[in-house]
């Protein structure tokens, strides 16, 4: 399932995102995230979707944040209620930064790249980040590459990951070095990681 595609499946549910009860999802793992750099700069959500929870959080540790997303009508809804913020429709597999970023999040979203081209995303994502800047993002954690197609949210939706060990190592190949992994949802493997630029 290419990007596209996926972004065609979200289109579809993106409303689903501005329900209140997501308002939470996530918030605890990137208050962790930002302790380990000084508040503000430059910040990047990739896969930002609507809901914009990220933003509020982010912004209130004096970060600029720009929101990045494939979904079109994601996008439409985030601009629908916060006009003079930034944002990107992009794939992040073409998309490519012109500046550093100090945070940078992929929440829930790059496991939605295409095995093929995983890597090739989280490395970029890496080298996107200023000196001493802080990634978190999540995967399926399991530790070999795997894909699959699930439809629990009504249109078919692709996830990828390459693995533990590999994420671990591309990771340290990108001049960064993981703070912290956590199965934060056991016994379901959703996985976030917090890695810093070096």
């Amino acid at each position: 399932m290419q990007p596209a595609e996926t972004a065609h499946s979200y289109d579809s549910i993106a409303h689903q995102w501005l329900e209140p009860h997501l308002a939470t999802n996530g918030i605890r793992q990137h208050e962790h995230a930002l302790k380990f750099r000084p508040r503000g700069g430059r910040a990047l959500d990739v896969g930002c979707g609507c809901s914009s929870r990220f933003h509020r959080l982010l912004e209130s540790h004096e970060y600029d944040v720009e929101g990045l997303d494939v979904s079109a009508q994601m996008i439409a809804l985030a601009k629908k209620q916060h006009p003079s913020r930034t944002f990107h429709h992009a794939d992040v597999c073409e998309w490519l930064p012109t500046k550093p970023y100090d945070f940078i999040t992929a929440w829930d979203s790059i496991w939605h790249v295409p095995l093929n081209r995983s890597e090739n995303v989280l490395r970029r994502l890496c080298d996107a980040l200023s000196p001493g800047g802080v990634f978190i993002w999540t995967m399926g954690g399991l530790d070999g590459p795997e894909e699959k197609l699930d439809s629990s949210m009504g249109p078919p939706v692709y996830y990828s990951v390459l693995g533990i060990p590999k994420t671990l190592q591309v990771v340290a190949d990108a001049g960064c070095v993981v703070r912290h992994l956590e199965y934060d949802q056991w016994p379901e493997k959703h996985v976030f990681l917090i890695a810093q630029k070096v």
